[in-house]
């Protein structure tokens, strides 16, 4: 089946792993298979403190985001879910917003914002309701929007690939 949508979905721009010490996930990430750290962000309301490691240049470099929670008796509880979220790169983030409501699929609460890394992001919900179907079935997955270098560089790539 073909279904016809106003955006693309470009490519994995992250994957957020959580735990109760991120020092001991730099272990395994940073010391053992040697991504680099390139950010931190800290954030009250998001109970995170992590640490930013990439892998890959250019457009294609994708985030390992190492996240350990601020309290670990609050919510959201970044560690109890070992591989946290998944986000992806999308080329139009206020449509792809837009027509997957308009198809049921649930978004987490806050709206399209800015992300640790800079990028205006929202997060598909990992529940769905009666109200909102679909979702992530237990998977928490972040829409990232693209800066144009990163959707010309996918629009090469798959151009080459035709």
């Amino acid at each position: 089946m073909s279904i016809s949508r106003p955006f693309k979905v470009l490519g994995i721009q992250q994957i957020a792993i959580g735990g109760p010490d991120k020092m001991r996930l730099q272990k395994l990430w940073v010391d053992m298979l040697g991504l680099e750290v390139t950010g931190t962000f800290r954030s009250e309301r998001e109970n995170v403190d992590e640490d930013i490691c990439t892998m890959g240049v250019g457009a294609f470099k994708v985030e390992v985001d190492l996240m350990q929670p601020l309290d670990p008796e609050k919510k959201p509880a970044v560690h109890t879910t070992p591989l946290n979220h998944v986000g992806v790169w999308i080329d139009d983030l206020p449509r792809a917003v837009e027509w997957l409501t308009a198809k049921g699929v649930r978004f987490a609460p806050g709206g399209i914002r800015k992300g640790a890394a800079g990028f205006d992001i929202c997060f598909l919900h990992p529940k769905s309701n009666d109200e909102f179907p679909i979702s992530g079935e237990g998977v928490l997955i972040e829409l990232v929007q693209a800066p144009a270098e990163v959707v010309t560089a996918f629009g090469r790539l798959a151009a080459g690939a035709a």
